[in-house]
């Protein structure tokens, strides 16, 4: 087993795959994610939908605005329908590139890598705050001066410094042509979606698990996509992103496409 993977605190990735109904966790990860449940019940739905909105993006994406290229930033544990698989279900040309600097992500990662044959997926290790490193690794696989779909779902909120996650988004997006996509979600204590219960929720996950964790408003969530312009239906719950049907949570979900 990987040494850099602690069974002792609760950690985002293995409570958010436990969240999922994934076994890829520990009896610490559970605790702390019924714990987190009892303060918040509707953490499992927003972590579904969170997964919803992926698929609806990566497919509209591929789909529709003829994205080949995807850099998916806190990947996370593999489950069903992983970025790749959405993809390459449309186009199987996509060549995909996941990031994340979870120990036990890496330890899970080659189930990530599985391909169509026409297309590619790569995993690189490393951390969202490096974003010249990640650039620099995914210039690799995929060819930066063509349009490339950065997803970032659920990962700005453990830069709680919000100046720093804004400067992590526009090196990133300036390095991109135009055409490139922004993909986000970010929780928020925003009372249109709910999400006051997240307080409590949040308060506890960080003097219990790791990494901590910050909400933010939808002004600052805003911020993160200046200069995009922003996909109908613009900012919403993730879950009701071109998907009116659904239950709103509290995580905003939004993506911009870079003029």
């Amino acid at each position: 087993m990987n040494d850099r993977i602690r069974t002792d605190i609760a950690h985002n990735a293995r409570v958010w795959n436990y969240w999922l109904g994934g076994k890829d966790n520990y009896p610490v990860d559970r605790a702390v994610g019924d714990q987190v449940t009892a303060f918040y019940p509707s953490i499992g739905e927003v972590a579904r939908a969170d997964r919803a909105f992926l698929g609806r993006v990566v497919t509209h994406l591929a789909a529709d605005a003829g994205v080949r290229q995807f850099l998916d930033i806190g990947t996370g544990l593999p489950t069903a329908d992983n970025t790749h698989e959405v993809a390459q279900r449309v186009a199987a040309d996509s060549r995909i590139v996941y990031v994340d600097n979870d120990p036990i992500v890496l330890t899970h990662a080659r189930a990530l890598l599985t391909s169509a044959p026409e297309g590619v997926t790569e995993y690189v290790d490393a951390d969202a705050r490096d974003p010249e490193t990640i650039l620099a690794a995914a210039g690799e696989t995929l060819d930066l001066s063509r349009p490339v779909a950065v997803l970032m779902l659920g990962i700005l909120n453990f830069v709680l410094d919000t100046g720093e996650a804004r400067a992590i988004v526009k090196t990133l997006m300036d390095a991109l042509p135009s055409g490139s996509y922004l993909v986000l979600t970010h929780p928020t204590l925003d009372p249109e979606l709910g999400g006051e219960g997240n307080k409590a929720a949040m308060a506890f996950w960080n003097e219990n698990a790791t990494p901590p964790i910050t909400a933010r408003s939808r002004a600052e969530f805003t911020s993160f996509l200046d200069g995009l312009d922003l996909l109908e239906p613009g900012i919403v719950s993730c879950g009701r992103w071109r998907f009116e049907e659904a239950a709103v949570v509290a995580q905003f979900g939004a993506v911009g496409r870079k003029p």
